[in-house]
């Protein structure tokens, strides 16, 4: 029988003390604004300053932030086709839109030692497709090799769409993922670097993109755009400007944040810092303590890892079972890294055939998660990797 859950996978970084101080706020005089408003523009600014990018834009999820990328790229005008490099390893809502949408989604085996896109299997794709759009996946907050992966954008002219839904808060050789494509994804779910217990964000240096984002969140309407492109936009559509913000200019979605999301997020804000050096340090430890026995991500010592969770490969699908067995049964949640592998669930091989490659597979059979959370203190972690090592050692000495 399962024990009682001890240490979960995620913890919600929203503290006793932002509760209190939302509640206050709430019942403050005069009432506050609690749709979208002031709050969330200061958010948004808030944002753009940490990640260094010029322009973020909020919305309701990390997902929404997906799919308002592609519509983005699509509406804009500027695609040479229609054909997508997509990730094996990466959560559903990375590669759902380019379906939804009618892009011709490709599929990468994953990287070795990142994880992300495998880069012998990229540069033949890249070579035989020659894609309009690449989406990257920061695999569970570990950097892909991005010096590699610019070179090949430049060469090969693709729009690079960076999902860093978990993996904000990391970074490259001094360089904050997020920063690296022509717009990136971050999603502030429970559990994840920072919390508005849903919510996301589409940062980007683009005007047009950073127009069209505005638009396509909030029903395709002129309102959140300033009033020169506002102006600009109407004179074009021959549209007589008398103050009204009601015309809509795209297709769009209602995707907004929320000023009482807003609040909380702000305070996140101000412990970010913190709450990337508390999991770095979590992952480290947890890379030093299962190293030699497991296969995990490699980065070098220039780069900062910010994940939401830790994960390892065990040596084959029964032993990761077992592992998982006994990790559950001392009150350690974990689950397996599905994931890893897109092309082996039903809405990708309904279309498309089951995709199978080396790594990708390795990491849908072999693939566990560890927790990692700010909470978590050394003794924890090295509890858990004694039961991870134990389980393993008897598992591969026969034993059960």
């Amino acid at each position: 029988m399962t024990k009682k859950i001890k240490y979960h996978l995620a913890e919600d970084t929203v503290t006793r003390e932002d509760l209190l101080a939302l509640a206050d706020w709430l019942t403050s005089e005069p009432t506050p604004h609690l749709t979208m408003g002031p709050l969330v523009k200061e958010y948004e600014e808030k944002w753009s300053q940490w990640l260094g990018r010029k322009y973020s834009i909020s919305c309701n999820s990390g997902s929404s932030a997906n799919l308002l990328m592609y519509y983005a790229l699509l509406r804009s005008g500027r695609l040479k086709n229609k054909k997508v490099i997509v990730p094996s390893a990466a959560w559903v809502t990375t590669i759902a839109p380019a379906i939804q949408l009618g892009f011709e989604p490709i599929m990468c085996d994953a990287d070795y030692d990142t994880w992300a896109l495998n880069r012998r299997h990229l540069r033949q794709l890249l070579e035989e497709h020659r894609p309009g759009t690449v989406v990257l996946v920061q695999v569970l907050g570990v950097p892909h090799q991005m010096n590699n992966l610019m070179e090949l954008k430049r060469k090969y002219d693709f729009f690079l769409l960076e999902d860093v839904c978990a993996a904000i808060g990391s970074s490259y050789h001094g360089k904050r993922v997020g920063t690296f494509g022509d717009m990136a994804s971050i999603s502030t779910f429970y559990g994840h670097q920072l919390s508005t217990l849903e919510g996301g964000v589409v940062a980007t240096d683009d005007k047009n993109f950073r127009d069209l984002l505005l638009m396509l969140r909030s029903h395709g309407w002129v309102t959140h755009l300033d009033p020169e492109t506002r102006a600009e936009l109407l004179q074009k559509h021959e549209i007589e400007d008398i103050d009204t913000h009601f015309h809509f200019i795209e297709p769009g979605f209602n995707f907004r944040l929320t000023d009482l999301q807003a609040f909380i997020g702000l305070r996140q804000l101000e412990r970010m810092d913190w709450l990337v050096e508390k999991r770095f340090q979590n992952h480290a430890l947890y890379k030093k303590l299962l190293a030699g026995r497991f296969m995990t991500q490699v980065y070098d010592e220039r780069t900062t890892v910010c994940s939401i969770h830790f994960c390892a490969l065990a040596n084959s699908y029964q032993e990761r079972n077992a592992l998982i067995m006994a990790l559950e049964k001392s009150g350690i949640s974990t689950r397996p890294f599905t994931s890893g592998n897109q092309g082996l669930h039903p809405y990708w091989f309904r279309e498309y055939g089951k995709f199978n490659d080396s790594m990708a597979d390795k990491l849908y059979h072999c693939g566990f998660f560890l927790p990692n959370h700010p909470y978590l203190k050394k003794e924890d972690v090295e509890y858990i990797c004694s039961v991870v090592i134990k389980a393993a050692l008897d598992f591969r000495k026969g034993g059960k």
